[in-house]
């Protein structure tokens, strides 16, 4: 008689029906892509398509040289465009700090009703862009650079209050615990229990998020918002290209310098 017959299963990283549902998941994930970009591409004149490469070709020709003259009357707007981005900043830091503290469950006076309006202001100044603040601004309060400084700091609550009430309900709790020990009050509690422990992160997404308004605020002149967008606007419109080559690649510098500072900063703080 022969012995027993013994079957080994062989192990497999995922069953029949989980590569069954994989490859389902894939198909379902390729459809929705092409069908997204048929609504996309419907309007789509592909003749122009073809020739970009050639469009840009002139248009990169038309850069060169650049018109290295008109650089001086670019430093006025540059120094509008730092300005935008630093007042912006500043005010968008000062309105968000009493919004992340609302926000935070371990901080807000009430979970219920304050921290449900605070979060409903992070998330409003997220979801608006910077340029489409500049645009309802411009149209509010007139042209010019409060325009740009405001739009730059409504955007920055979002940022800097996420980021910042975060860092506040990641707090550590012992040393919370520590100072309400004493018996000191909740104001005392919240000097000395949590705000030196978001100190470093507060300071490192203020310069942060100054770097990113470095960027935005130079766009906002294409709308009327003031800064170095305004020189590239008017360059636009005359076609002159070689001072466009000039605007775009003093951003560029700009840009570059504002991202080593940010990090040096950052470096020295955290």
């Amino acid at each position: 008689m022969s012995g027993p017959t013994h079957y080994s299963e062989v192990w497999t990283f995922r069953t029949p029906r989980a590569r069954l549902l994989l490859w389902a998941g894939w198909l379902a994930l390729v459809a929705l892509f092409v069908w997204c970009w048929g609504i996309m591409t419907e309007n789509t004149i592909w003749i122009f398509v073809t020739d970009a490469p050639r469009q840009a070709a002139d248009i990169g020709g038309r850069m060169l040289p650049p018109e290295w003259g008109y650089l001086p009357e670019l430093m006025l707007p540059l120094w509008d465009t730092i300005n935008i981005a630093t007042l912006g900043t500043i005010g968008g830091v000062l309105m968000a700090i009493p919004v992340a503290f609302l926000a935070a469950r371990n901080t807000t006076p009430s979970v219920m009703v304050l921290r449900p309006i605070a979060l409903f202001i992070i998330v409003a100044s997220r979801s608006i862009n910077s340029l489409i603040w500049a645009l309802l601004l411009v149209a509010i309060i007139g042209p010019g650079l409060l325009a740009g400084i405001v739009a730059i700091a409504l955007r920055s609550i979002g940022f800097v209050g996420k980021l910042l009430y975060e860092a506040i309900e990641e707090t550590d709790t012992r040393q919370i615990e520590a100072v309400t020990a004493t018996g000191a009050s909740p104001g005392q509690v919240l000097t000395y229990g949590i705000v030196p422990q978001v100190m470093p992160a507060f300071w490192g997404i203020s310069v942060f998020r100054w770097d990113i308004n470095i960027r935005e605020s130079t766009i906002l002149g294409l709308v009327g918002a003031g800064g170095i967008g305004l020189k590239m606007n008017a360059s636009l419109a005359i076609l002159a290209w070689d001072q466009v080559a000039v605007i775009l690649l003093l951003i560029l510098a700009t840009v570059v310098l504002s991202e080593w500072v940010s990090a040096r900063i950052r470096h020295a703080i955290i």
